[in-house]
């Protein structure tokens, strides 16, 4: 509408209603287990194996996705999500042999008889059993002194933290909550008014001298412990409860519901391979529904010990609901040398190397290539039972991707299907590329189409649809995620008065119909010969 009255050349400009649909991450990929320390029943966000060392203390023998993480990172992974969720005494009663309640290692600071200064760890496990606490006192200032905090490996710092100038009067700037609580990695402190700790020797009272003496002469936290581990009677259901969590609390599975607007892409559950068939079937089907309601992919692992011509029948054929097409299976295990149990060999579930393979070959091919193949020769142990042909059939025709290790090639993933990938089944979503790409196609749309929400339901807001997801579609055809040379071949995009009709638009409902042709992977290479025989002459 013209609001200009005066004469002359008037410029107005026109939306071209193009909102460009950005690809979302496709392998953001989480972990699910008990670590040997961390931040509790929280997604913490990592991109390289540093990070997991630093804050969840890297490779610990209790703990299966401690591997898991490694592997992954190790074989192109970058972005991680992971959830420490410590496997407590939630039925009640007393511990069994052995087991120390999962809680925070704590020790209080004395001036004479009275308390002076509470120190705890940041989180709860044994690792905090490790924290040593060394004091000396102001030359001049008897309220002030400066706290020493280290942890040790054996008899080596391996970490260290200095508090100076630390105030016994409540009010001040320096008391010690306000200085360390949310700045220490080791400790959170709790002061006591006008109480100052005493020395640790007396005849130290320089912070250089504090730092030479030998690590007897600290005071050490104490009574931390880890809960339920691998090796603890009954551990089986204490960590089917915490992977299960509470949704309301955001516990468990449901701690990811904080990382938005972050998403993750794949979930694996490492330790699920360890429970048992009941306790594994509960966590694979709760994992499922909720990697299905977030367009995310479950990798299902094997449980130990279990035969090849069994793994089938005896394991994931019996995990409910958890066959699915948002999930696929394989087998066998992993023999690694684990070097934080002795160099003792493990027997390891493969989600975490598989998950970072497919997070290697989505960056270098794209997520609609299989992850399977030669090119997909991973770094980590070498499958623990090696599969012939013959032996790899059936399991192929089940849906069971296999692990195989072939001379030259050398370890490799040897299959690409979902867990509903049974030829019996003949389900549209055989293969897991083709699943995944309709997954990061799904999400991607849905993000990207947020602004049509409350948009006037007609052909102009169609017409924008159509020109923004046709725009989408047609960059994924250009790099060929899509069967077909021709657009028309490769894909559809129809969003228009065929497909939201009157009714529809009385509703408040706009239906876009979008469908591709998928790439599926060439299982098998079929070589025809024949032998030309010269005719006489």
């Amino acid at each position: 509408m013209l609001t200009n009255q005066f004469p002359g050349v008037h410029v107005k400009e026109i939306p071209s209603g193009a909102r460009p649909i950005a690809s979302i991450s496709t392998s953001n990929t989480v972990f699910i287990d008990t670590f040997q320390r961390g931040p509790v029943n929280e997604a913490v966000r990592l991109t390289s194996w540093a990070d997991f060392q630093r804050i969840f203390g890297g490779l610990w023998k209790e703990s299966e996705a401690s591997y898991g993480v490694l592997q992954y990172f190790q074989n192109g992974g970058s972005v991680a999500f992971v959830v420490r969720t410590p496997f407590v005494n939630t039925g009640g009663g007393a511990l069994p042999a052995g087991v120390n309640k999962f809680q925070e290692a704590t020790v209080t600071l004395k001036a004479g008889a009275d308390d002076a200064l509470t120190a705890k760890a940041v989180n709860g496990g044994s690792w905090g059993n490790a924290i040593h606490l060394g004091v000396v006192h102001h030359a001049t200032d008897a309220k002030l002194y400066t706290l020493l905090v280290r942890e040790y490996k054996g008899d080596k710092v391996v970490a260290e933290e200095i508090y100076q100038d630390l105030s016994t009067d409540k009010d001040a700037d320096r008391f010690p909550e306000k200085v360390i609580d949310g700045t220490s990695a080791m400790i959170t402190a709790t002061g006591v008014d006008t109480k100052r700790p005493a020395l640790t020797d007396a005849a130290v009272t320089t912070l250089d001298a504090l730092k030479e003496q030998a690590k007897s002469k600290f005071t050490p936290l104490a009574t931390g412990g880890d809960g339920f581990v691998l090796s603890s009677t009954g551990f089986e259901t204490r960590a089917r409860d915490a992977i299960l969590g509470d949704a309301a609390a955001r516990t468990g599975i449901y701690a990811l519901e904080n990382i938005v607007p972050d998403i993750f892409n794949i979930m694996c559950i490492p330790v699920a391979g360890l429970l048992g068939e009941t306790p594994a079937k509960m966590v694979y089907e709760a994992a499922e529904k909720f990697c299905r309601d977030r367009f995310a992919f479950l990798i299902v692992d094997p449980g130990k010990g279990i035969a090849h011509n069994k793994i089938y029948s005896d394991w994931f054929s019996k995990m409910g609901g958890a066959v699915s097409r948002n999930a696929a299976g394989y087998f066998p295990r992993l023999d690694i040398v684990d070097t934080a149990d002795g160099d003792k060999q493990r027997s390891l579930a493969p989600s975490g190397m598989v998950a970072g393979m497919m997070a290697r070959i989505d960056s270098s091919r794209g997520v609609w290539k299989t992850t399977a193949g030669t090119e997909t020769r991973y770094s980590g142990g070498p499958p623990e039972y090696k599969l012939t042909d013959l032996e790899q059939e059936p399991l192929n025709r089940l849906g069971v991707n296999a692990i195989r290790s072939f001379p030259v090639y050398g370890n490799i993933i040897w299959g690409g299907r979902t867990l509903v990938g049974a030829d019996a089944l003949a389900d549209e979503y055989k293969y897991a590329a083709v699943r995944r790409t309709a997954l990061f196609i799904q999400q991607s749309l849905q993000r990207g189409l947020k602004w049509t929400v409350f948009e006037g339901n007609d052909e102009d807001l169609w017409g924008q649809i159509r020109l923004n997801v046709g725009a989408f579609m047609q960059s994924l055809h250009r790099q060929g995620a899509f069967q077909g040379k021709a657009a028309s071949d490769a894909y559809l995009v129809k969003c228009d008065g065929d497909t939201t009709k009157q009714a529809d638009i009385d509703l408040g409902i706009v239906n876009i119909l979008v469908a591709f042709a998928p790439l599926k992977p060439a299982e098998f290479v079929v070589l025809n010969f024949q032998q030309l025989t010269k005719l006489p002459e």
